[in-house]
């Protein structure tokens, strides 16, 4: 039950007030002037403050300044009850703080609104703030498991890779966990007919070999590098003994795993019932979005056709036609085995 206090020197106001208040299922306490409502508001702590203004002892205004001081009541909603409905007088009111303003007489269900209203105000208002102190106290816990991570991390030799070079296979014995440093790597699984399809594109900042780790089994997809590319090679032993020696650490990587699980089920949908063009528009905007050379909405993506083909599943003959297509849009420029793309909102339309 929400509690109401009600300041009013005028013994009938106050008494019929606090009738109405009551029925209304709120707890009330009443005081007849200013000083006694200060301190019954310092001692009790209601949700919310009617005060009159013309009172003895202290007035309304007042009554407003002391509370407003005090840290214990400074934020409970308070409303005004007055005669007085000259501007300059509720100005000064709202300057001081006053959340609301009834003139009397009153209408019983204006008040009950006013109170409820504010409650309403002050309760939206709660979790906001709740959400807020959550956001920030993730965005520290990021902040700490990224800096203790990436420190601890820091004396792990960093290792370099020639375009085409495989950093490991499918089905090898997981022994590292992987982090790009610079370049770019691809991570494909093989059909047993030999086909191929690459499942992701991944760049600087990107982990990978750690699902195979933890799952405790060999490396279901391979590793190869785009182009020149420099990684820090983490142990199995010291990744495991960081990764369950460090809750924020933990709940990280299955952030990362919980993703990777997101972004495959839609690719295997995406290959299953999209056609050729939405599925190459959406391997563009993947490749976009970790493309170093971006500019405005425009990205630049260095990519064989051939990888093209098995990110979207399909000949290459087939995704070199669909780039055609999608130049003559206008969409992208082709520049040797270089796709520029133009209009990276262009192509978020093809989605649908």
């Amino acid at each position: 039950m929400k509690k109401v206090l009600l300041i009013e020197d005028d013994e009938v106001i106050r008494e019929n007030a606090a009738e109405i208040l009551s029925l209304s299922q709120f707890e009330v306490k009443a005081a007849k002037n200013g000083k006694e409502g200060v301190l019954l508001a310092k001692d009790w702590l209601p949700d919310v403050i009617v005060c009159d203004i013309m009172m003895p002892e202290l007035d309304g205004y007042a009554v407003l300044h002391v509370l407003s001081k005090d840290p214990m009541t400074s934020e409970i909603p308070f409303i005004f009850l007055t005669a007085k409905v000259e501007g300059k007088e509720i100005r000064k009111g709202m300057e001081l703080g006053a959340d609301d303003y009834l003139t009397k007489p009153f209408d019983e269900m204006d008040l009950v609104r006013a109170i409820e209203t504010r409650l309403r105000k002050k309760e939206m208002s709660e979790k906001r703030w709740d959400k807020r102190i959550k956001e920030f106290d993730g965005f520290i816990d990021d902040v700490r498991s990224k800096a203790t991570f990436e420190d601890t991390i820091e004396d792990f030799p960093e290792v370099k890779y020639q375009k085409k070079q495989v950093i490991f296979h499918e089905g090898d014995l997981p022994e590292f966990v992987f982090l790009i440093r610079n370049g770019k790597i691809k991570i494909s699984k093989n059909h047993v007919d030999g086909k191929e399809l690459v499942t992701r594109i991944l760049s600087r900042g990107d982990f990978f070999g750690f699902t195979a780790m933890i799952e405790g089994h060999n490396y279901s997809e391979s590793a190869v590098a785009l182009d020149d590319v420099l990684v820090r090679k983490i142990p199995k032993k010291d990744f495991l003994n960081l990764l369950y020696g460090d809750p924020a650490l933990s709940n990280r990587f299955i952030k990362i795993l919980t993703k990777e699980v997101e972004e495959k089920e839609a690719q295997v949908l995406s290959i299953a019932y999209d056609t050729v063009r939405k599925r190459t528009s959406e391997a563009l905007l993947s490749l976009s979005s970790s493309s170093l050379v971006q500019k405005e909405s425009q990205a630049e993506i260095s990519i064989t056709r051939e990888d093209l083909a098995k990110m979207i599943g399909d000949a290459t003959e087939t995704a070199i036609r669909c780039l055609s297509d999608l130049k003559e849009d206008g969409l992208i420029e082709v520049r040797g085995r270089k796709i520029l793309v133009k209009d990276v909102n262009g192509l978020k339309k093809l989605r649908w």
